[in-house]
């Protein structure tokens, strides 16, 4: 057996193996170890408890559903923005079966705040992006926005349309392209 694991990356490739394979119970210090061919203090090297695994696991989950796309225009462009988005998450529902609600539930409880913050961040890096499309698509009405109706309400708006859209797992975009294009454009 390997007493170091070649990198945190590695470690974290086998966590979202073993979710994929087997769910999110199969997660723990053990389970990770035993696949990756180490020993279990060399996964307590990279992370102090199983809570921080599956923390650091969650984030890497969230960075393989919405990594960058291969073409940056997406993010010049609030309606194809909008339809990769909702690929991803649907990309997202068939690698991580019942992740987003998972997650959404298990991490807001107040003993989880690691990963209600992961969490929290990750959605506001989203809101963010949808803020900065929506200011670069060139499309968009010279007076869509004011200082009542900012970019910033409706990215929130559209964010919250997304999180329905995960809960109940339709991943259609047409209705919200259909929001966007009667309001903005």
């Amino acid at each position: 057996m390997n007493t170091v694991v070649t990198s945190k990356e590695e470690i974290l490739k086998t966590s979202r193996e073993l979710i994929r394979e087997q769910g999110w119970s199969a997660v723990s210090i053990r389970s990770v170890a035993s696949a990756c061919g180490v020993s279990v203090g060399s996964i307590y090297n990279y992370f102090d408890s199983k809570s921080a695994l599956v923390g650091a696991t969650v984030e890497s989950v969230w960075c393989e559903i919405f990594h960058s796309p291969e073409d940056g225009a997406v993010f010049q462009d609030t309606q194809a923005c909008i339809t990769w988005m909702y690929g991803r998450m649907e990309y997202g529902c068939k690698q991580y079966p019942g992740f987003f609600t998972l997650h959404s539930l298990g991490f807001m409880r107040e003993d989880k705040p690691d990963g209600k913050r992961r969490m929290q961040q990750t959605w506001q890096h989203i809101l963010e992006g949808l803020c900065s499309v929506l200011k670069l698509d060139r499309k968009v009405r010279p007076d869509a926005f004011t200082e009542q109706f900012t970019t910033e309400k409706f990215a929130d708006v559209l964010f919250s349309l997304m999180l329905s859209a995960l809960l109940r797992q339709d991943y259609d975009p047409s209705a919200v392209l259909e929001i966007v294009r009667r309001t903005l454009y």
